[in-house]
């Protein structure tokens, strides 16, 4: 008899056990789901991404040269964050997303204001242009082209600033920063240096 209840004392204990840790065991709630999932979603807009102080870019228009105090989305976090809850973009600003050369493809997700969006290859020239993309479309705007730089403004700025497909962007991230300048042949215009040459090439063939 006392070996029986034994036995049942053996195979009770897990039972009550597991039941015990159960108990204990925190339940986790939607609002608690919620902000986990918001602390690891930068698309979530609750989440914080920092973005580093904004840099200027140039570009190189028929009308001129115009300066943009632009942000850089380079880590996947802020990119896929980009300018997503902005409920306004100053004229003189925007966010240049820089990758390895591709052809990427953007949408308006969580976006509440117009973009501009402008593809830039590799050397700085602009490829394409996306004008006014709207705000919350799920739409791909693809780039068509390969690149490495895509610059978006506020709504309606590609137009007001003249900016084209050929022109130039001017920033660190692209090859026409790099490269040095020419040096002037002579400071004098160009037909004098031919007339000289021409002067030059006269004597000896008179000699």
């Amino acid at each position: 008899m006392r070996n029986w209840i034994f036995s049942l004392a053996l195979f009770a204990t897990p039972a009550a056990l597991a039941q015990e840790d159960a108990s204990s065991t925190p339940v986790l709630t939607a609002a608690d789901l919620d902000a986990a999932l918001a602390a690891v979603d930068p698309a979530a807009e609750d989440t914080v991404i920092e973005f580093g102080a904004a840099e200027a870019v140039v570009l190189v228009t028929g009308a001129g040269e115009h300066t943009i105090m632009a942000e850089l989305a380079i880590t996947p976090e802020q990119q896929q964050r980009g300018l997503m809850w902005r409920e306004s973009l100053a004229e003189d600003a925007g966010m240049l997303f820089l990758y390895d050369l591709r052809r990427p493809s953007m949408w308006m997700r969580n976006t509440l204001i117009p973009l501009d969006i402008v593809f830039i290859r590799e050397d700085g020239e602009i490829a394409k242009i996306i004008m006014n993309a709207q705000p919350g479309s799920l739409q791909s705007l693809y780039a068509d082209y390969d690149v490495t730089g895509v610059l978006e403004l506020a709504g309606g700025q590609a137009l007001a600033l003249g900016l084209r497909p050929g022109d130039q962007v001017r920033h660190a991230a692209f090859e026409t920063l790099d490269a040095e300048p020419l040096e002037d042949v002579a400071d004098v215009p160009s037909e004098s240096v031919s007339d000289e040459a021409a002067e030059e090439t006269a004597e000896s063939d008179a000699g």
